[in-house]
Parts: C-alpha cells; structure tokens; sequence
C-alpha cells in the first residue's frame, strides 16, 4: 500500500474518496499536483487497471512530471495510465478511429500559425480585401467558434448578423473544407472530432466509455466547452471523475477556457462531493495575505481561505520606476542585490510580465549588464522558419495531401518554381480534383509553364517520392538526416556565413538531434509520431528549471510554475490590467486573477514595479499606476523609489540624479555620438520637466521645437533660450 501520511488531512480525504464525482478545489501552492499523483497511484492499489485510468493536463510538461511520481509510487504499472494534454489524448484516439471520419490517420496537425497561412491563402484567392477583416481576426474567430461548438452550419444559421458575418462564414466553410482535403486538423479539431466521433457512431463512443474506470482533470478551471462536453461523454456510469482546479486561477477565457464549467459541474454531476485544499505550501504568510487582498475584490468566486504554516516573510517590495529601462535596470540591481544579500542563484529569480512585447528592455539591460536569461514565450524552437521548412519536408513526406507544407517547401531551397508557376499549378489542380502533389507528376500538361520549370518541378517530386519510398525502412532520424544532406541546407546556410545564416545552421543541427533522440528514445516509433509530438508541444515543455538563468515570462506561461523571489513588471493601468475603460466587469475580473496568479508565483519575495512613462505605440505614454497596487493590503508591502525618484546621501537635487542616470542609458531613438534634437527626442524641461519633441523648425538661433510634456501639456520652446536636455 502507499503510504498517505505525507499528505494533510483535507488532501488524504481527497485521494481516498472512491464514491463518485469529486471536485477538489485547489488553492495556490496548496499541492493539487501531489493529490493528482497519489489518487492515481491510490486507484491502482485499489484494484483499477493502469490502462482504465485516464489523467488529462494542460501541458505536457504536467503529465510527464505526475507519470515519473506516479512512477516512484507505483513502479512501472505507471507506464500504462493514459495520461496527456487533451490534445494529446483525443489525437491519440483519432489516429486509430480516423477511417471513421474520412480521414486517413497520418493527418497532420496544424498549428496557429499553419491556421493563419491556409485562412490568408483563402484570402488572397477570394480577394478579401473589407476593412476591419484581416486573416488573423478571422482566424481566432474561427478558434472561438470551434471551442464554443459552432461549426459552419450552425454559424450560418444563427450568427449571422451582417455582411462581414457573412464573409466570415463563407471563409469558415472553405477553411474546413481545405483542412479536410489537406487531411488536415487544427488543434480546434482535435477536441471537435472526437464529438463528432462519438455522436455518429455510438458503438464506438461505448468503447471508448468502457474502456476508462476513472477519469482525472488537472486545471478544470481552464477547461473549454468542447472538453467539458468531451469529459461528460466519456465519465464512466459510476460516474467516477475527479476534476481539481481554482477558479481564482482562472486566466484563459481568451481561448474559450469556460469558469461556469467549475459551476455546471455541481449541476450535472447532483452526487458530487467537493473538498477544498486550504493550506499553502508554497509561499510566505505575507505574500499570501497580498495575494488575498487581490482577489478578494472578485464578486463570484467559490470562498475559500488560503492558510500557511510558513514564517512571515518579507514585505513585498513596490518600485517606482521612471521609464522601462529605468524598471529594468532597477530589476537587475536588485536582483545582484539579492544574490550577494541571500546566496541565491540566477534560477531563483523569475520577471514576469502581462504582453511578450515588455521583454524588449529587459533584455537590453540585461544583455548589458551581462546577466544570463531564458525567455519562456518568445520565438518558439519549433516555430523558426527554418526548422518549420524541414519539418515541412517531414510532413509531405507522411501526408501527401498536406497541400499547406507543399506550398511552404515548394521553393526552399530555392529551385526556380515561383508563385506565378505555383497559381497555374494550383489552378490545373482545382480544375481537374487533383491534390497540387499529384499535380507535380503532370506538370508537363499545365499551360504556359517554361520547360525548364517544368524539369526543376519534375525533380524535386522524385526527391519527394524517394523519401517517402524510405520512409518506413530508416529511423526519423536517419530519414532526416539525409534528407537535410539531400537538400544541401546546411552547406547554404555555411556559406552564406551571416551571423543569422549560422544562427539557422545551429537551429537545424538542434532540430536533427533532437530527431536522432526521439528515434533512440522510442525504437519503434514512426515519422507520424514524432510529427504528433512536435505540433503539440508548447514553449513551457522545453523550460529547464535547472538552468542557471534568470527565466523571463508572461504570467499566462507562469502559471503551474514557482520561484524564490518573483519580479511582476509594468504595473500600470492599461498594461496590466490591460484594459481600459470599455472594459467589461468580466474582463477585469479576469485581470485580476492573473495579477493574483502572478503573485502566488512566489515562495520568498515579491517586487512589483511600475513607470512613470513608457514607450508604447512608438509614442512616450505616461502611466499611472495599476489599481491593483491600490488594492494591495498596506500592511503588505514597503514603497521604494527608482529612477526619478532615488534618494541619496549625497547633495545631488532629483533632476541632477535624473540626468546622471539617463546619460548612460541607450534609447532605441537616441545616438550616443550625436546628442542633436529631433522628433521623437525625449527631453528634460527645468520648469515643464520630462516631454518628448513632436515638431522642430528653423535653424540656428531661430529654431523652435514643439514638446509634449506631462499631463498632455503642449509647448512651443525657442531652443537657445530652453535649455532642454536631450536624453
């Protein structure tokens, strides 16, 4: 038997519970993992066969840590649980059942960015040209309407409210229909399908019933529509699941994640019992009591009180920044300080942030200030270009039908097939129901297409067929390899000898060992397998939390993870909360969660840092603080001055400090050698104080500049007699 005395009270009554529905309402910090872990191993002891048991996460990097605890509980009975991400899971299970829906079962799976090529495809053939209507817009529109189980038809009949509406649907319709003759899905699809699987053919949703004694959700919270209704298709009759999660995390409605769901479950499952994790492990007693003031102004939440028996702890720290680059150059001093102070690491420090765009001037002074980072959420590995291009290649070779990767490999390297050559080719396909593969074996009858062309298409479908002809008979990663000889991409990119052309030769490298790894780690796995791993994998899978480096991230990335000493950055109104005053209550309800995500991120210690003007939009905005700094508990937290507004021992005045500092600093619109005036400068007034130079006319002793200073406060300054410092 396992032994539960490692667990608390509330967490041992949740594991042993076997009566049917339970919802565990997990705080923060309050181990949820730890009670996922040992429900399952508990199941498995009771008698439940490993491969009856189904865990669903939201990360893989969640199932795989759960599967090696459950593994250190359990010993190898582990490897039997079907556990994953739900995109994982129902992949899994429409690969074998993908006949059943007309799909052959080496699909492919589109990621966004696949999503945006094909809708922008639609687009140009079409030629959408409305304002307002760009293919991204129409893109996570189709992802919310899918999420929200609206498919084309059941759009046409009741969304339709206008003539843009009617564009949408149109562009809907032809972006199914495309994924389905690529035998393609997006990741929409592989939550949709699995319904659709299990509406038609009721013998094999009873299979699928069977086959799970015991179903396990990880984050509920963030569950969607289409994987609630996947979970109650599939609860067994004894109805025995057990979902976790806290609606004061709920942070994803962006990408359909429902909260009612944490709601409707006590509705649809009327038998259910709920137990709450109360007690935090993680942080201390400060942070906690900050982090409820937070939430606590939240209307609709399931009431609960966050307890630890951990030490009182610092007082979270509150920075008054001038600029960001002053916040980042404040961040990085004290993290040297913290290190020096407390002995502490790179790892220990985690800077998050509410939009990837607020990395760009940390990285600036960090890479100056010559500290080591990792940024979780910024260009993802398997998203570079020249990584997609093989991958690409990989995919025409699994999936010939994969008309979205031909196009993108088409003419990389390049090969003398253009677009023109690629639209005639595209044509005679449509014209006689052909897919554009088996197009290129009759190029030779497609109208006004030069021989030569003609001879550089024909070649490059024999290279094709000669790795799909090799496909099964070498590893993915011997396959690769030569086929990366083949191509003579490395030897390009060597050539070329740019620093960015080596940055890709080393990408692809990357990209061929990890291949060789996933061959040898998985001896009998097929090119499909690894194409499956790729597409669902998020950047939060690849983070090394032993990696000696500061990690930068969004707070949407953040969460699930935990570090010593927490920086929370740009704390301004309509930064974080990004909102503005048109904003629904909901939105800001959501807003707040997140901050209150961000908070409990932390084991040791909280900074949160603010400006008092930032670059945005190419323009100097000034900020005011975020509301939910005043919403912070006093008692909580200390204020210190940054930037502007430092004190010091010697006799220096604010403004003399101000520019002691900014003479150091390296603005994207500011040369060292050449401090001259210009629009956009931003500049230092004696009186006015910080401004930026919208105008600048005359020359010599008759030059005037126009300066936007604080509070929108317009100026018209001869410059002989201003005296602006130019910053």
């Amino acid at each position: 038997m396992i032994n539960l005395k490692l667990l608390n009270n509330e967490q041992r009554k949740a594991v042993e519970y076997d009566n049917g529905p339970e919802m565990v309402v997990a705080g923060a910090g309050s181990g949820k993992t730890r009670v996922l872990t040992y429900k399952v191993a508990f199941l498995i002891d009771a008698g439940y066969e490993p491969d009856s048991i189904l865990a669903l996460t939201f990360t893989n990097k969640a199932a795989n840590e759960m599967k090696v605890r459950i593994k250190e509980l359990v010993g190898a009975k582990a490897e039997n649980i079907w556990m994953g991400t739900f995109h994982s899971i129902f992949a899994r299970i429409l690969r074998v059942e993908a006949k059943q829906l007309n799909y052959k079962n080496n699909f492919s799976i589109y990621d966004s960015e696949d999503s945006l090529s094909v809708v922008s495809n639609i687009f140009t053939n079409f030629d959408i040209n409305i304002e307002g209507l760009t293919p991204n817009s129409v893109r996570h529109k189709i992802s919310k309407l899918k999420n929200s189980l609206v498919m084309p038809p059941d759009f046409r009949k009741t969304h339709i409210k206008s003539s843009i509406d009617e564009k949408v649907a149109e562009i809907y319709e032809e972006y199914q229909k495309r994924l389905f003759e690529n035998n393609a899905m997006d990741f929409d699809d592989l939550l949709l399908k699995p319904i659709d699987l299990f509406n038609e053919n009721p013998k094999i949703h009873q299979k699928y019933k069977k086959r799970f004694s015991y179903i396990l959700v990880d984050e509920f919270q963030d569950t969607n529509k289409a994987q609630y209704e996947l979970l109650k298709m599939l609860v067994p009759g004894s109805g025995k699941i057990c979902v976790v999660g806290d609606d004061a995390q709920s942070i994803y409605s962006w990408r359909g994640a429902n909260l009612a769901n944490m709601l409707d479950f006590e509705k649809d499952f009327p038998k259910h019992k709920i137990f709450k994790l109360e007690q935090n492990y993680r942080s201390t007693k400060n942070i906690l009591n900050a982090a409820d003031s937070i939430i606590k102004n939240n209307k609709e939440q399931i009431i609960k009180t966050l307890w630890t028996e951990n030490n009182d702890g610092d007082q979270l720290v509150l920075i008054k920044c001038a600029d960001e680059k002053d916040e980042a150059f404040q961040i990085a001093k004290y993290i040297k300080n913290e290190i020096s102070k407390k002995k502490l690491s790179l790892k220990d420090f985690a800077i998050l942030y509410r939009t990837n765009a607020q990395s760009r001037a940390l990285e600036d002074i960090f890479r100056r200030e010559k500290i080591p980072y990792t940024i979780i959420g910024g260009v993802e590995f398997y998203k570079r270009k020249e990584v997609k291009d093989i991958i690409a290649y990989l995919r025409v070779i699994s999936n010939q039908n994969d008309e979205e990767s031909l196009l993108r490999i088409m003419n990389f390297p390049q090969r003398g097939i253009g677009s023109t050559t690629i639209k005639r080719m595209i044509g005679f396909a449509r014209k006689l129901n052909l897919t554009l593969f088996d197009t290129m074996s009759r190029v030779f009858e497609v109208i006004d297409i030069k021989e030569r062309i003609q001879k550089n298409v024909k070649s490059f479908k024999i290279l094709l067929d000669k790795y799909i002809g090799l496909k099964d008979q070498l590893s993915v990663g011997e396959l690769s390899r030569a086929l990366v000889d083949d191509l003579g991409i490395l030897r390009i990119f060597k050539e070329e000898n740019t620093p960015e052309s080596l940055s890709r030769w080393e990408n692809i490298n990357e990209l061929l060992s990890a291949l060789s790894e996933f061959s040898s780690s998985n001896k009998n796995s097929k090119l499909e397998d690894f194409l499956e791993d790729v597409s669902l994998m998020s950047d939060i899978d690849s983070f090394d939390e032993e990696k000696n480096v500061v990690t930068f991230l969004t707070v949407h990335s953040a969460k699930g993870l935990e570090f010593p000493v927490v920086f929370i950055s740009g704390c301004e109104e309509d930064i974080f909360p990004l909102s503005n005053k048109f904003s629904s209550d909901a939105t800001l309800a959501e807003e707040r969660r997140l901050f209150y995500v961000a908070v409990t991120r932390a084991q040791k210690k909280v900074f949160i840092s603010h400006a008092r003007s930032r670059y945005r939009f190419g323009e100097v905005a000034y900020q005011s603080r975020s509301r939910f700094i005043d919403e912070l508990d006093p008692k909580t937290y200390v204020e210190i001055n940054g930037g502007i507004g430092r004190k010091s021992s010697s006799r220096k005045s604010k403004k003399e400090m101000y520019y002691e500092y900014f003479e150091n600093v390296d603005y994207e619109d500011f040369n060292q050698d050449n401090k001259t005036l210009r629009p956009g400068s931003r500049v230092m007034h004696e009186k006015f104080g910080l401004g930026k130079v919208t105008q600048v006319v005359g020359a010599g002793d008759q030059q005037k500049a126009t300066v936007v200073f604080e509070g929108n406060n317009i100026k018209q300054l001869m410059l002989r007699f201003a005296k602006l410092k130019v910053l």
